[in-house]
């Protein structure tokens, strides 16, 4: 029975969880409610309010998901690896997430465009935890001569800031294309994208994302 109710509880948090991406990417920290996401998952505002005790510590919640969503298999990357199908699986990864998590990414920009006031303490820790052992692994890549010389952070701020703008920025890319992107729009675009950084680094494109 406890295994159960944990997994009835689970499913109920996921539940809730993407309910409360819809509504805070749609109206902000501010402007979303509670009651809204309760109506969204289908599920009175009590049982909202008993796994999420406020809306602050359900945001949080979200934002912390939408980052380990966003690490991924670049998490276990060791220096061991091979620099191009880590950097060129990491790219297509957070292609993939721009096209079925759009608002995942844009609760995430419109947090730090406001300075962070939400995510800073755990931004301060975890986060930067993160960044600095990724930042570290790249670092030993160059040691190694598995990469040409580099700033890993660039690298990765400059990874983030090209894949994030197919969802963040997608109301412009229809405009300009004239037409939504497509599934395989996103592979055509994810092919270009490793493609470019990864050349730039000086790496070789792994044969499955050469255009």
């Amino acid at each position: 029975m406890k295994s159960k109710e944990q997994n009835i509880a689970k499913l109920n948090r996921q539940k809730i969880l993407s309910a409360a991406e819809k509504e805070f990417a749609l109206h902000g920290f501010k402007g979303a409610r509670v009651q809204k996401i309760a109506d969204r998952v289908g599920l009175p505002k009590t049982n909202v309010l008993y796994y999420f005790k406020t809306k602050e510590i359900l945001y949080l919640a979200l934002l912390e998901d939408i980052l380990s969503l966003w690490n991924g298999d670049f998490d276990n990357a060791t220096s061991d690896d091979d620099p191009a199908l880590v950097l060129a699986k990491y790219i297509a990864d957070k292609m993939e997430i721009s096209r079925t998590r759009p608002e995942a990414s844009k609760i995430f920009a419109l947090e730090i465009i406001n300075n962070a006031p939400n995510l800073s303490q755990f931004f301060r820790v975890q986060h930067k935890e993160w960044m600095q052992g990724r930042v570290a692994v790249i670092q030993q890549w160059i040691d190694k001569g598995k990469l040409p010389p580099t700033d890993p952070f660039a690298l990765l701020f400059h990874i983030w800031a090209t894949t994030q703008h197919y969802s963040d920025f997608s109301a412009q890319i229809t405009e300009l294309r004239g037409q939504v992107m497509y599934k395989a729009d996103y592979k055509v675009a994810t092919k270009n994208l490793v493609t470019f950084i990864l050349t730039g680094c000086g790496l070789s494109v792994p044969p499955e994302y050469k255009i």
